[in-house]
C-alpha cells in the first residue's frame, strides 16, 4: 500500500467531522423554542427517498404571529444532528426564526446518493421543504406549518445559512427555486473542478493539480458510511465500486487519483464538477447574498468566493463579501478572537454575527432601514484589539504594486533594475516540497513547516521591507519558462504531459524565518510553456512587517497535490525588457 494510500486511509474517519460552523447549543438564544423530528419524501435523481429534519418552532408563533424561516443543513459527512448544524436550528429559533435543519441527501438518516449539492438533485429536494414552510405540503406524518411569514400563498419568507457542503446547496436551491429570500453561505466553493484540481492559470480547460489528500478523504468518508450509520437506507446504495455517490462522482474522483488527463477524460471531469457548482448556475441566482469566505482554507480559498461575489455583483444581484479568519484549514474561530462562535452565541457581538444578523434582518424581517454593511470586509489579524480586527471597503482591493524578478534572484521595485541571468530547477520522481497536510492536523500529527529542497525550486526575495506592507487580495504573476523536455510532450493529447509547477510567497523575518501564509500555494498546469502565462494565487490577508522581506517561490511539486508525469528542468530567465512580474493589491496601513 502507497504511503499517500495509508494516510488517507488512516484519517477517513477523522475528517467525517461534519464542516459547517458551530458547536454544542448556543448560550446567546434565549427566547424558547419546541423541536419537532420530521421526515419529508422527496424525488430527488430518479429515486424516493426520505429527508431527515428538525424544525425548531419559537414560543408564542402561531397562524395569528408569523415570523419568517431559516432553512439550513450540514456539512459533508453532518447531519442535522452534529453540533454545527443543530446550533443553527438552536441559534435562530431563540431570535425568533422558524429553524428548519434537515440532514442533506445522503447523510445523517437522510436517503438518496451523494450528488454533491446539484442543484437538479440537492437544489430541488431543499425546494421542496420550502413548500413546507409555505404552507402547500405536509411532512411525512400529516404535520403542517402555517405559521410562516409569507410574501404570497405558498411563498414562504425564508433564508438559509450554513458552511461548506451546507453552503453550496443554498446557491443551488436559490437557482431553482426563487422563493428563497437570502442566503449566507459560509467557506465553500465556486468551482468543484477549481476546488479539487486546482489550476491557478487563465485557461480553465486545462486541468490542475488533484488535491489527493481533500479529495480522497472527502471520498472515503462518503463510501465508508455503512460503518458509521447502521441500518442504512437502501435509496443510498449504488452499485459495487460507487456504493454512495452518483456515479459521475465515483468517475471524477477516479481520473483525479489516476493522474492521466486525456481529452474525453478531462471533459467529462469538468462538466460533471462544474455542472454541480455555483459556477455554472449562478445566473439564476436572485436572492440577496452575503457571502463568508475563510482567510485558512486551502479547501475552498478566498478566490472562489470571489468569483462567485463578482459574478453576482455584475449580473445585478444583491451580494456582498465578508472574509474572516477561520476556514477548513484552521484559523481563530472563537469569541476571544472577534469571531463568530455560535456556541459561544455571540452573533450579537461579533463583526460576523452582526452581519448575519442584520441581513436576515433587512431580507426576512423586512427592516428597510437596517443597515446591512459595506459591500466588502476583512479580517487582520495583526490587530490587537478584537472589536476592531475587519477593516472594510467599497471593493476587493486592485493590484497596485508591480515587482520584478531579476536574473540574480532579487525581486526588484523597478525594471531597471533587472539584472540579466537565467536560472534552473528540475523536479524529482516524488515530492520535495510541503506546504501542508490537511489530514495530519485531523488525527493529531504534527504538520511539518513548509519547506522546498535545494535544487527543486527558484526563489526572488525582495530587500528588507522599508515600511510596513498589507496586502489583501490575490496576487498575480505572469511568467515565462523554458522546458524543451516538456515542448516535446505537452501536446500528445494526455494533459498530464503538460508541466506542473507551484508557485507561493513567503514572509521572510529579519531572522531568516519563512512563513508561507496560511500555508496556501497556487497549483499551475502550463497550457504552453512556449508562451508566457498568467498564474492567480490565492488571495490572501497579510501584513509585512517593516524589516521583513517578501519572497516568491516557483517549486517543482508539492506533496498535497499531484504532478509532473517524468523528470521535467525548468529555467527561468530574466532581462530588463523581458522578465516575470508580481502584482500585489496593497492598502493603506
Amino acid at each position: 500500500m502507497s504511503r499517500r494510500r495509508a494516510l488517507t486511509l488512516a484519517t477517513a474517519a477523522a475528517l467525517a467531522a461534519p464542516l459547517a460552523i458551530g458547536g454544542p447549543a448556543p448560550a446567546g438564544a434565549t427566547g424558547q423554542y419546541t423541536v419537532t423530528a420530521l421526515k419529508f419524501t422527496v424525488q430527488a435523481g430518479g429515486r424516493s427517498c426520505t429527508v431527515d429534519a428538525d424544525l425548531y418552532r419559537p414560543a408564542g408563533v402561531d397562524a395569528g404571529h408569523p415570523a419568517p424561516a431559516v432553512l439550513a443543513t450540514n456539512g459533508f459527512g453532518g447531519s442535522k444532528s452534529d453540533g454545527g448544524t443543530a446550533a443553527i436550528g438552536k441559534a435562530f429559533a431563540g431570535r425568533g426564526y422558524v429553524s428548519l435543519v434537515y440532514s442533506g441527501l445522503g447523510f445523517g438518516k437522510s436517503g438518496c446518493l451523494i450528488s454533491l449539492d446539484d442543484p437538479g438533485i440537492d437544489g430541488r429536494a431543499a425546494a421542496g421543504l420550502v413548500d413546507f414552510l409555505g404552507g402547500t405540503r405536509a411532512a411525512d406524518d400529516g404535520t403542517t406549518a402555517d405559521y410562516v411569514t409569507a410574501d404570497a400563498e405558498g411563498d414562504p419568507r425564508v433564508g438559509m445559512i450554513g458552511g461548506s457542503y451546507g453552503g453550496a446547496v443554498q446557491l443551488a436551491t436559490a437557482a431553482v427555486d426563487h422563493r428563497v429570500d437570502a442566503l449566507v453561505p459560509m467557506i465553500t466553493w465556486n468551482d468543484l473542478a477549481y476546488s479539487l484540481d486546482p489550476n491557478n492559470t487563465a485557461d480553465r480547460s486545462v486541468p490542475g493539480a488533484a488535491k489527493w489528500q481533500w479529495m480522497n478523504g472527502f471520498y472515503l468518508i462518503g463510501e465508508g458510511q455503512p460503518l458509521l450509520v447502521p441500518n442504512l437506507d437502501p435509496s443510498r446504495i449504488n452499485r459495487l465500486g460507487c456504493l454512495h455517490f452518483v456515479t459521475k462522482a465515483c468517475e471524477t474522483i477516479r481520473t483525479l487519483n489516476s493522474g492521466r488527463y486525456p481529452a474525453d477524460k478531462t471533459e467529462a471531469l469538468q462538466t460533471f464538477a462544474r455542472g454541480v457548482s455555483p459556477v455554472s448556475y449562478l445566473s439564476k441566482v436572485k436572492a440577496p447574498t452575503l457571502l463568508v469566505q475563510g482567510q485558512a482554507d486551502s479547501l475552498f480559498n478566498l478566490n472562489e468566493a470571489e468569483a462567485t461575489y463578482r459574478t453576482l455583483k455584475d449580473q445585478g444581484t444583491t451580494a456582498k463579501m465578508i472574509w474572516q479568519a477561520w476556514g477548513h484549514s484552521g484559523g481563530a474561530n472563537d469569541a476571544a478572537s472577534g469571531e463568530l462562535d455560535l456556541a459561544a452565541g455571540n452573533l450579537e457581538t461579533s463583526y460576523v454575527g452582526k452581519r448575519i444578523l442584520a441581513w436576515f434582518g433587512r431580507y426576512l424581517q423586512q427592516e428597510k432601514n437596517t443597515d446591512t454593511g459595506p459591500d466588502f470586509a476583512y479580517y487582520r489579524d495583526w490587530i490587537a484589539d478584537p472589536a476592531a480586527r475587519y477593516a472594510t471597503a467599497a471593493k476587493v482591493p486592485a493590484r497596485n504594486r508591480t515587482l520584478y524578478l531579476s536574473g540574480d534572484g532579487k525581486l526588484v521595485d523597478n525594471r531597471g533594475k533587472v539584472a540579466r541571468g537565467s536560472r534552473e530547477y528540475r523536479n524529482w520522481l516524488i515530492p520535495t516540497s510541503h506546504s501542508e497536510s490537511s489530514l495530519a492536523g485531523m488525527i493529531g500529527l504534527p504538520d511539518p513547516a513548509p519547506h522546498d529542497t535545494e535544487g527543486t525550486y527558484l526563489d526572488w526575495t525582495t530587500e528588507p521591507l522599508t515600511d510596513t506592507v498589507d496586502v489583501v487580495g490575490a496576487p498575480r504573476a505572469t511568467l515565462k519558462v523554458i522546458s524543451p523536455k516538456t515542448e516535446r510532450v505537452q501536446h500528445s493529447g494526455d494533459a498530464a504531459d503538460k508541466l506542473v509547477l507551484f508557485a507561493k510567497l513567503y514572509d521572510v523575518a529579519p531572522d531568516g524565518k519563512k512563513t508561507l501564509v496560511h500555508r496556501l500555494v497556487a497549483p499551475v498546469r502550463v497550457p504552453d510553456v512556449t508562451k508566457p502565462f498568467t498564474v492567480s494565487l490565492p488571495g490572501i490577508v497579510h501584513r509585512y512587517e517593516k524589516g521583513h522581506r517578501l519572497q516568491f517561490v516557483v517549486a517543482a511539486s508539492d506533496g498535497a497535490y499531484g504532478g509532473n508525469r517524468g523528470v521535467k528542468p525548468v529555467t527561468v530567465t530574466s532581462a530588463p525588457k523581458d522578465t516575470g512580474v508580481l502584482n500585489l493589491p496593497v492598502v493603506r496601513p
